[in-house]
C-alpha cells in the first residue's frame, strides 16, 4: 500500500483523537440529567490508531518512517477541518525564518494542489505570467500534497535573490508550465483615487493600518452626491479594525461583522465613526478579494451597495498557534468572521449582484457606472405553501 493510503487510513481515528479534547475545552453544553446517555469511550479511537501503526510496521514492504507516517496522518486530519490548519513538528519550530523576500503571490492549498488566489502587481509571480486561478502542483520538485499550508507559505519566501521553481497549470490554457521566480522584497502598494464624469474610483490594495487615515484625507473634497466605486479586486490583507474605519468613512452604519470563536461568546465589531454617505456605492470584487476586504464588502452590501465582479473565495478566518506537550505545535483556524448580512466568510465567499469581467484595457470606473444604470432584476417570491383544508 502506498504511503499516502496509510495517511488516509490514519486520518479518521486521528480526527476523533484530536477533536475530543478540543470539544471538551470549548465549553460545549453537557446534556441534561433527563437526557438519555449513551455510554461511549471517547478514547476508543486510540486503539484503532495503535492497531493501524502495528499493521504498518509488520506488513509494509519497506521499513516505514513511522514519525513521518504519524505526522502525515495528523496533518491529513487537520486539513479535513480546514486547509489552513497545519501540524508543526519540534524540528519545524526550530527552523530559522526563511527570509524577508517573497514570490509575490497568495495561495490556498486544496489537497494535492494549491490554487493561486492573488498575485502582487510587479512582483516575481506577476513577471513570470502567473495569474489568479492558476494551479500549483509542485514547489522545487516537491508535490504540494506533501506540504502543509505552513510549509507551503515558507517555501514561497526566502532571502533576497533566492529562487523558487513552481510547476503549475495555467488557468487560461490548461498547460503545465515551469516558472522560476527570483524572490524580492515586497513593495508596498499604494491606494489610488481617480475622479471621473459622474463618480469616483477608489482602489485599495489592502486594509492594513493607515489606509483609513489616507482615504479620509482624499475623500474630504469628494462630491458625495456622485457615485463611489470601491475597487477591492486585489485587496488581499488587512485587519477588521481598518475595515471598520473604512466602512464608516463610506457612510456605513451598524455592525461590521461578528467574530465567532469556540467556547466564547460572539464578539460584535462595530463600524467606525460614520461620514456622510455617497449617493450610490458599487464594490468591485473578485477571487483576490480576501479576508478583511470580504468583511468590508459584506458590510457595504448590507447598507445598499451593489457588488460587481466575480465571486470571492471566502477567507474570513484567523489562525493561532497552540503548543503541544510533546514539543510540536498545531496552527488552527480558531476564529471565523460572519458578515453583516449573516455571510459565513470561511470558504463561503460573496456572490456579486452583477457579474462583471474587466479586461486589461477596460476602465473600471466607466464599466461600474454603466452597471449601476442597469436595474437589478426583481427577485421572484417563493410560492406560498397551500394550507391543508
Amino acid at each position: 500500500m502506498h504511503a499516502r493510503s496509510w495517511l488516509s487510513v490514519l486520518s479518521l481515528p486521528l480526527v476523533g483523537a484530536f477533536t475530543y479534547p478540543v470539544v471538551q475545552q470549548s465549553g460545549t453544553p453537557k446534556p441534561s440529567a433527563s437526557a438519555k446517555a449513551t455510554p461511549q469511550d471517547p478514547l476508543a479511537g486510540m486503539a484503532d490508531i495503535q492497531d493501524v501503526l502495528s499493521l504498518v510496521q509488520q506488513n509494509y514492504v519497506d521499513a516505514p518512517d513511522m514519525p513521518k507516517v504519524i505526522a502525515g496522518g495528523i496533518q491529513a486530519a487537520l486539513e479535513r477541518a480546514h486547509p489552513l490548519n497545519a501540524y508543526l513538528t519540534p524540528e519545524d519550530l526550530r527552523l530559522p525564518d526563511p527570509g524577508p523576500a517573497s514570490a509575490g503571490l497568495v495561495v490556498l492549498k486544496r489537497g494535492i494542489y494549491a490554487q493561486v488566489l492573488a498575485v502582487t502587481p510587479g512582483g516575481p509571480a506577476a513577471k513570470a505570467g502567473i495569474q489568479p486561478g492558476d494551479v500549483i502542483r509542485k514547489v522545487d520538485g516537491d508535490s504540494v500534497g506533501r506540504l502543509s499550508a505552513w510549509t507551503l507559505e515558507r517555501r514561497l519566501r526566502g532571502p533576497v535573490g533566492g529562487a523558487v521553481d513552481l510547476y503549475r497549470y495555467s488557468n487560461t490554457t490548461g498547460d503545465l508550465v515551469k516558472s522560476s521566480l527570483q524572490l524580492q522584497l515586497p513593495v508596498a502598494q499604494s491606494e489610488t483615487l481617480r475622479k471621473g464624469d459622474g463618480g469616483v474610483l477608489v482602489s485599495l490594495p489592502d486594509l492594513r493600518a493607515g489606509r483609513a487615515a489616507e482615504l479620509k484625507g482624499w475623500l474630504a473634497s469628494a462630491d458625495r452626491s456622485q457615485a463611489l466605486v470601491l475597487d477591492l479586486r486585489e485587496c488581499v490583507d488587512g485587519t477588521l479594525e481598518e475595515a471598520a474605519a473604512v466602512a464608516g468613512l463610506l457612510g456605513a452604519k451598524g455592525p461590521l461583522a461578528t467574530v465567532q470563536e469556540s467556547g466564547k461568546p460572539d464578539r460584535i465589531v462595530a463600524v467606525g465613526p460614520a461620514s456622510a454617505p455617497f449617493a450610490h456605492v458599487a464594490v468591485l470584487i473578485g477571487r483576490s478579494t480576501l479576508g478583511a476586504s470580504e468583511v468590508l464588502t459584506a458590510c457595504l452590501k448590507k447598507g445598499g451597495a451593489r457588488l460587481l465582479g466575480e465571486r470571492t473565495v471566502g477567507l474570513g478566518v484567523e489562525r493561532g498557534r497552540f503548543p503541544l506537550r510533546q514539543g510540536g505545535a498545531v496552527e488552527l483556524v480558531f476564529r471565523r468572521w460572519i458578515g453583516a448580512g449573516g455571510e459565513k466568510l470561511d470558504r463561503q465567499g460573496l456572490t456579486p449582484d452583477q457579474t462583471l469581467k474587466l479586461g486589461e484595457g477596460d476602465d473600471p470606473l466607466a464599466k461600474a457606472l454603466d452597471a449601476l444604470k442597469t436595474p437589478l432584476p426583481t427577485p421572484v417570491p417563493a410560492p406560498a405553501a397551500h394550507k391543508a383544508a
